[in-house]
């Protein structure tokens, strides 16, 4: 089954409660953490989600757009995480290891994130023990930008080893996923999708979640 993590970057951050019961249909709510270094933006942080965490039954797919995130992955997941995504290019593959090993003993799914220069091989050394990768079909840092198409063989790449390695693990896809974009990423292989603004600028958001899934 395809499965919907609508991103509350595109929601209205002064009614994120009602915001995210609007996309109570979907599967995760995502939550981009941007911390003005790693990428140029800032977005929320470790007390928006430990208040937004009470909201929802979803679970909550937060994704760390920060330098060195091991500084900070136990405290998102005591705050009510239940998935964390670091970014390979965040910290040395050592660091990236720990994040994940942290995140496993907080009791929760650890993934990886890739941009979109970052080869496919980034993900191998850790693909066999993580419960997710990302790959970015844009760049990282602002919501609405158009989709990169020519990722799509490096999710095809991911899939061919994720069924032969980890075949539990998911495979997700943020950035320019809408109506037009939504079918490429699941021929592809992907299995969450991660949207934005086609989501929350939808007129039937439940209407356009059950329309993502293919």
């Amino acid at each position: 089954m395809i499965k919907i993590s609508p991103s509350i970057l595109s929601a209205d951050f002064a009614n994120l409660e009602r915001d995210i019961a609007r996309i109570s249909a979907a599967d995760y709510v995502h939550v981009d953490v941007m911390d003005g270094c790693f990428v140029p933006n800032i977005t929320i942080g470790i007390p928006v989600v430990k208040a937004i965490k009470p909201t929802t039954s979803l679970p909550l797919d937060v994704h760390l757009m920060i330098v060195e995130p091991v500084r900070y992955v136990e405290q998102f997941c005591d705050a009510g995480a239940d998935l964390v995504t670091v970014h390979v290019e965040s910290d040395t593959e050592e660091n990236t290891h720990r994040c994940i090993d942290l995140i496993h003993a907080k009791g929760k799914k650890a993934g990886i994130v890739l941009k979109p220069n970052t080869p496919a091989e980034a993900a191998l050394p850790f693909l066999e023990k993580v419960e997710l990768i990302l790959v970015m079909t844009v760049e990282p840092g602002f919501g609405g930008q158009s989709f990169m198409e020519n990722m799509m063989p490096k999710v095809r790449q991911l899939r061919a080893w994720i069924n032969e390695k980890n075949p539990a693990c998911e495979l997700e896809v943020d950035g320019g996923v809408g109506p037009d974009t939504y079918k490429t990423c699941i021929e592809a292989g992907a299995n969450v999708l991660v949207a934005g603004s086609a989501v929350y600028g939808a007129a039937d958001i439940p209407q356009r979640i059950a329309e993502l899934r293919g």
